[in-house]
């Protein structure tokens, strides 16, 4: 039997695009592209690293929750060299919080199977950075998050920890979740040959049913977390420019203090 990665990744709205929130307080995708959550394509070249340095057979399966257009952050991860993947999308799914995220994808990852499962260390569109570690928690193993290198040996995965004051080396016992940050290596360009081969490559679909998740568990309605109002950023305005006449330095450590920046 093969070793089993599966990486949770997340399907986003391209942070340069105009974002919003929709009547019911969810966001707007429908005037903004999407995209493969840049912080999930670290996760995918780790565990691609993984199955390259890796003397077994390894298979890397990734992972999305998402509406239609969420097969594209798949057909990314599958020409990045991914082997298959797997779209849980349902209609009940809409306005999900990260609880219930967590829920799906551990369901969604018993029913593949896995060994090791591998994620990014936030989305870049809710940045709560909090799935990976209530995803183990559903899964009842270990977890090792925001990990600079992570490896795997035997039935052990380690890695570092870099820290603002020291680092870390941390390993677990397989089956285990892990979480990679930006720094632990700069993520592959899908090649020409890598994006012909991702359109022969399996994915599949599955919605709550086939997961046996009740509606009521997920969705708006089943969300522990809800946003209450939101408000449109006001549009830049002019800045202040403070001409050094001998006070400058002054003024400036004022308009700081202000600001209270200092």
């Amino acid at each position: 039997m093969s070793f089993r990665i599966v990486v949770a990744v997340k399907y986003v709205p391209d942070a340069t695009g105009d974002r919003r929130f929709a009547d019911d307080m969810t966001v707007a995708r429908d005037d903004v592209d999407g995209q493969l959550s840049e912080l999930d394509e670290y996760a995918v070249e780790q565990a691609l690293r993984i199955s390259e340095n890796s003397g077994a057979d390894v298979e890397v399966t990734v992972l999305t929750v998402g509406p239609e257009d969420a097969k594209d952050a798949l057909r990314k991860a599958l020409s990045m060299g991914a082997d298959k993947a797997i779209h849980v999308e349902d209609d009940d799914l809409h306005g999900t919080d990260a609880i219930g995220t967590s829920l799906v994808l551990a369901k969604a990852v018993e029913k593949a199977g896995y060994d090791l499962v591998v994620c990014g260390m936030a989305s870049t569109d809710g940045t709560s950075g909090v799935v990976p570690a209530l995803l183990a928690e559903r899964l009842g193993v270990p977890q090792v998050t925001l990990l600079s290198e992570v490896s795997v040996e035997g039935v052990t995965v380690t890695g570092r920890r870099d820290g603002d004051a020291a680092s870390e080396q941390l390993e677990a016992s397989l089956p285990a979740v892990v979480s990679v940050t930006d720094r632990s290596g700069e993520a592959r360009y899908p090649s020409f040959k890598g994006i012909m081969a991702a359109k022969k490559k399996p994915l599949t679909s599955w919605d709550l049913d086939d997961l046996e998740i009740d509606a009521g568990e997920v969705g708006l309605k089943g969300s522990w977390t809800a946003v209450d109002s939101a408000d449109e950023r006001p549009a830049r305005t002019a800045g202040t420019i403070v001409k050094d006449e001998g006070e400058g330095g002054k003024q400036l450590a004022e308009f700081l203090t202000s600001q209270k920046f200092i």
